[in-house]
């Protein structure tokens, strides 16, 4: 019987795991170890209605009553700098130990930004802090840069250009996501930015960012100059597992763990954004950065620490993912084959402003994954009939 656990990690993954593992009978001492000084707060929203002005930081607040009742010890604004795998202590920057039956971690991402010492006037876009700043600085009439134009780039993009910014957007791979969607939907996706006023430089790198104190332009590996006002960089996320060196745990791109999140050290856990987990779906190991996986990932993690298990609905167990951008849902379930080709069920890629449905179809033909943009119903169907696949 577990009498205590330490989660490293204040952010969804964390709060969720502390809620699972009270629903499913654990009664003992829990504490919750957080690098902000904030409680729990959803991400999602940040590049989205919390960024236009249209969310407080109350709506976006994960905590509720109810989570008063769990009797979380709370350690905000404290940074975990080791731990014992074997012993399961987790050591704070302050010098306290954590010594515990079993260990969660939950540490999460954080945005990768430009080497070297950057001017006023550029972000990133991962915390609480980090949106209250943008969102600040991005004031109609400016110019706007975006270097990245993954989802959370294409987020801000659509959310600045609501807000009456001139904006623009650098990619250095020849399309938008094409790791996630491949050549064909990624630029399907692109386009949506062109529809509504964005420009996209797609296969341009950055050589410099200009201004001193603050940020005046940015200089294209080609040469040219944008001006701006404000740049965001937007070029993915690091899992926060350096200080786990030296305890032992197998790290490659993330925590490795099985497919309950268990790692090869008894009572230690990982889950969300830093977890390398095992999945039954892909048959491969794959790190999820995304808000469902946050979400129900802890509950599988939580019933293998209390020795018992918890089966997801079957549609769950298919990675998955959206991003709203200028007033459209895209909705991703699945994954993309590289070898596999892709099968258009509705809609025009070439005018995915309009709508579109595909399929992700693996190296035998048979689908694998699902794009959906402004296609609810059909996305879900496809969803389900995904799982029945597993």
């Amino acid at each position: 019987m577990l009498e205590s656990v330490t989660v490293v990690g204040a952010s969804l993954a964390g709060l969720a795991t502390a809620r699972a593992l009270r629903e499913q009978g654990f009664t003992g001492r829990l504490v919750v170890v957080g690098d902000e000084k904030h409680l729990p707060y959803d991400r999602p929203p940040l590049s989205k209605d919390y960024l236009g002005g249209t969310a407080s930081d109350e709506d976006v607040a994960l905590t509720t009553a109810d989570d008063g009742e769990l009797g979380i010890e709370w350690r905000l604004g404290r940074v975990a700098t080791a731990l014992d795998a074997a012993t399961r202590t987790v050591t704070l920057d302050d010098g306290e130990r954590l010594t515990a039956d079993a260990v969660v971690l939950a540490t999460g991402a954080r945005a990768r930004t430009l080497p070297g010492e950057l001017p006023q006037g550029v972000h990133t876009l991962r915390t609480l802090d980090d949106a209250r700043a943008l969102r600040t600085d991005l004031q109609p009439g400016r110019r706007l840069v975006v270097v990245g134009a993954g989802f959370v780039g294409a987020e801000v993009a659509s959310t600045a250009a609501g807000l009456g910014l001139a904006v623009e957007i650098v990619e250095a791979a020849p399309g938008p996501l094409r790791r996630a969607l491949g050549e064909q939907l990624g630029d399907a996706c692109g386009g949506l930015h062109a529809a509504h006023g964005v420009t996209l430089y797609p296969g341009t790198g950055v050589r410099e960012i200009a201004g001193s104190p603050r940020v005046t332009g940015v200089v294209l590996d080609d040469g040219r100059t944008l001006p701006a006002d404000v740049v965001v960089v937007g070029i993915g996320a690091a899992p926060n597992v350096e200080w786990l060196d030296g305890s032992g745990l197998e790290i490659d791109d993330g925590v490795v763990t099985d497919a309950a999140g268990l790692t090869a050290f008894p009572g230690v856990v990982a889950v969300g954004d830093c977890a390398a987990t095992q999945r039954d779906y892909t048959g491969s190991r794959l790190r999820l950065e995304h808000w469902t996986n946050a979400l129900q990932q802890p509950a599988v993690a939580a019933a293998a620490l209390l020795g018992g298990a918890h089966a997801l609905p079957a549609h769950h167990v298919v990675p998955y993912f959206w991003s709203d951008q200028y007033g459209h849902s895209i909705q991703f379930a699945g994954h993309r084959d590289p070898a596999g080709s892709v099968r258009i069920e509705d809609g025009d890629p070439a005018a995915a402003d309009a709508g579109l449905l595909a399929l992700f179809l693996d190296a035998a033909g048979d689908p694998v994954g699902v794009l959906g943009i402004d296609r609810p119903r059909p996305f879900g169907r496809w969803r389900r009939e995904l799982a029945k696949r597993c």
